[in-house]
């Protein structure tokens, strides 16, 4: 069945957010939040793991989409990838 939903500000931003750091569809994404809230879904579980931390507000999703680099950074002598971060995202 085809249908318009209208979304509130709020909810159409998320929809959005959710498609792109999944890669999925925005119409996948509300078929299956429907499906769940009608019980419908064969599984109430989010899809994967990162989903499970996101819906957890563990782990945020990436602000940019992934890509491929050239080259790798190379750390001096004696550095780790802790020093690579910034101070507030040290634990």
């Amino acid at each position: 069945m085809a249908t318009n939903l209208r979304l509130r500000p709020e909810a159409e931003e998320a929809v959005r957010a959710r498609a792109a750091s999944t890669g999925r569809s925005q119409q996948e994404i509300i078929r299956e939040a429907l499906d769940r809230y009608l019980g419908l879904s064969q599984t109430a579980a989010p899809r994967s793991a990162a989903e499970v931390m996101m819906t957890a507000q563990g782990v945020l999703p990436a602000r940019t989409a992934y890509r491929e680099v050239d080259e790798m950074a190379v750390l001096q002598h004696g550095a780790n990838t802790i020093d690579l971060l910034d101070r507030d995202e040290r634990f």
